[in-house]
């Protein structure tokens, strides 16, 4: 083995794998996020999202880790690939909604100002969107709870199998662009 096999190997092993299919694995860099995202694939998805789609893992190290790009255009999305996505974007194909997942580490949480610019970039399917903000644990939210946009939902992976409502009419559904 060269050494640039070996220092090759060694990075690898430093990388977040993630199912995101049954038939495929993708590796996110290491680090707090990509563990958060990994959660919120395996975790938050089967519980919330049965049945979703994975349309888009953003990573640390490529941005675009994960795309499908056909599904997106499939419901008239086209992105820019220098627009600020989310950490992750699922489908839900029973309701035609798509869940636009923050993963919070370092940056913050789905603020309203954070939410236009999303509802810009998904224009076509702005009154589908489903903003969650997602944490590793309670006292990691409580430092952004007055950031937190209403009508959002917030999910904490330490307690997997909650999910946090902030106000609105009715629980985890797109609120269109009244809000």
């Amino acid at each position: 083995m060269t050494l640039k096999e070996r220092y090759a190997r060694q990075r690898e092993l430093h990388l977040v794998p993630v199912q995101v299919s049954p038939q495929q694995e993708i590796n996110l860099s290491a680090g707090k996020h990509s563990l958060l995202i990994k959660q919120i694939i395996e975790q938050f998805a089967p519980r919330f999202v049965p049945g979703g789609k994975l349309v888009y893992v953003g990573d640390t190290g490529d941005k675009w880790g994960y795309f499908d790009n056909e599904l997106l255009a499939s419901l008239g999305v086209v992105v820019d690939r220098h627009g600020k996505m989310p950490d992750v974007v699922l489908y839900e194909p029973v309701r035609e909604w798509l869940l636009f997942i923050e993963a919070v580490t370092s940056h913050g949480p789905v603020n309203p100002k954070r939410r236009l610019e999303l509802e810009a970039l998904f224009a076509p399917v702005k009154d589908k969107i489903v903003y969650v903000t997602a944490f590793h644990t309670r006292s990691e939210m409580a430092r952004h709870l007055a950031d937190i946009s209403w009508e959002t939902e917030v999910w904490v992976a330490d307690d997997p199998t909650h999910l946090i409502h902030f106000d609105g009419a009715r629980f985890l559904g797109p609120y269109g662009s009244e809000a």
